[in-house]
C-alpha cells in the first residue's frame, strides 16, 4: 500500500510538471513577443503601424494594414470554400454514409490533416494557379476585370486554404452531430418532416456549438498558415480590390523578411507577430466562450 501511494504521488508530480511546462512555454512566448514587439509599436506609432498602407522598411515606413486586410481576405475566402463543403461532408458521414464507405472516407479526411503545408503549396502552384490564371485571362477578355494577374492571388489562396481547413471542420462537426441524441432526429421524422429537413432544422441546430467551434478552429488554421500561402498568394504588400491579384498576409510578411531584417525592421516584424498573436487569442477566446454557452444550453 505504501509503495502504491508513493507511486501515485510521483506520477502526480510528473503530471504537474508537464502541466507547468505547457503553461511556461505559453508564458515565455507571450513575454518574448510583447517585450520585443511593444517597443517597436511605440516607436512607430500604434495608429501608423496598424492603419498605415505602405510597407517600406528601407524608408522606415511600417504600415501593416495591407497585410491585415490580406489575411482577412484569404481567411474569409477559405471560409466560403471550406465551411459548406466541410459541413455537408459531415452530414453525409454522420447520417448517410454506408459502413463500407465510412472507414476509407474517414481515413481520407484525416489524411488531409497530415499532409504538410508545403505539399498543399506545391499542389496550388502546379494545379490551381494555372487554372485561375486562365480563368482570369478569360474574364479580362470578356471585359469583366481590368487585371487578370498571374494566377497567384486571393482566389487561389482561398481555394487551397479551404482545402486545408476541411479536416478540422469535418472532424468537429461530425463528432458534434453524433453527440446529438437520436430521439431528436427520430421525433422530427415521426412528426412528418423529411430526412433533410430533420437534419438541417433539428440535428445541426442541436449541434451548433460543435459546428461553430469547428468553424472557428478552421479560421485559426487559415489565418496562421504560412508556407502554402507564401507559395501561392503573390506576396505583394498592397491593398487590392480584385480577388485575382496577389496579396501578402501577416504570416507571410514575417517569414519573407525575418531572415535579413535588422534593427527597427526586425522589431516591426516581431510586432506584426504580436498583432497575429492577438488575433489567435481572440479566436481561442471565442472557442472557449462558445463551449461554455453550449454547456449551459
Amino acid at each position: 500500500m505504501e509503495s502504491k501511494a508513493w507511486t501515485e504521488k510521483v506520477m502526480q508530480g510528473v503530471f504537474f510538471i508537464a502541466a507547468c511546462t505547457s503553461v511556461l512555454a505559453v508564458a515565455l512566448i507571450c513575454i518574448f513577443l510583447f517585450a520585443n514587439g511593444i517597443p517597436a509599436i511605440r516607436q512607430i506609432g500604434f495608429v501608423k503601424f496598424i492603419t498605415g498602407d505602405i510597407w517600406r522598411p528601407g524608408n522606415e515606413l511600417f504600415g501593416i494594414f495591407p497585410m491585415i486586410i490580406g489575411s482577412i481576405y484569404v481567411t474569409a475566402g477559405a471560409i466560403i470554400f471550406g465551411v459548406p463543403i466541410g459541413i455537408l461532408t459531415s452530414v453525409f458521414m454522420a447520417m448517410y454514409c454506408p459502413k463500407k464507405i465510412y472507414r476509407p472516407l474517414k481515413a481520407a479526411t484525416e489524411l488531409l490533416a497530415g499532409i504538410p503545408s508545403v505539399v498543399y503549396g506545391f499542389f496550388g502552384m502546379v494545379i490551381v494557379v494555372p487554372i485561375i490564371r486562365d480563368f482570369g485571362r478569360t474574364l479580362k477578355m470578356m471585359g469583366l476585370v481590368e487585371k487578370s494577374g498571374d494566377g497567384k492571388g486571393i482566389l487561389t489562396t482561398s481555394i487551397v486554404l479551404g482545402m486545408m481547413i476541411l479536416p478540422t471542420i469535418i472532424g468537429t462537426t461530425e463528432s458534434a452531430m453524433r453527440a446529438v441524441p437520436p430521439q431528436y432526429y427520430e421525433g422530427s421524422l415521426a412528426l412528418g418532416a423529411t430526412q433533410e429537413r430533420s437534419i438541417f432544422k433539428v440535428v445541426i441546430p442541436a449541434a451548433k456549438s460543435g459546428v461553430i467551434t469547428g468553424i472557428v478552429l478552421g479560421i485559426g488554421r487559415a489565418i496562421g498558415e504560412t508556407m502554402a500561402v507564401i507559395m501561392i498568394a503573390g506576396n505583394q504588400p498592397r491593398l487590392v480590390n480584385n480577388i485575382l491579384l496577389g496579396v501578402r498576409t501577416l504570416t507571410g510578411n514575417i517569414v519573407i523578411e525575418m531572415g535579413y531584417a535588422t534593427g527597427l525592421h526586425r522589431e516591426a516584424l516581431i510586432a506584426t507577430g504580436v498583432v497575429l498573436f492577438v488575433f489567435i487569442l481572440i479566436i481561442n477566446f471565442s472557442v472557449a466562450l462558445l463551449k461554455r454557452r453550449g454547456e449551459h444550453e
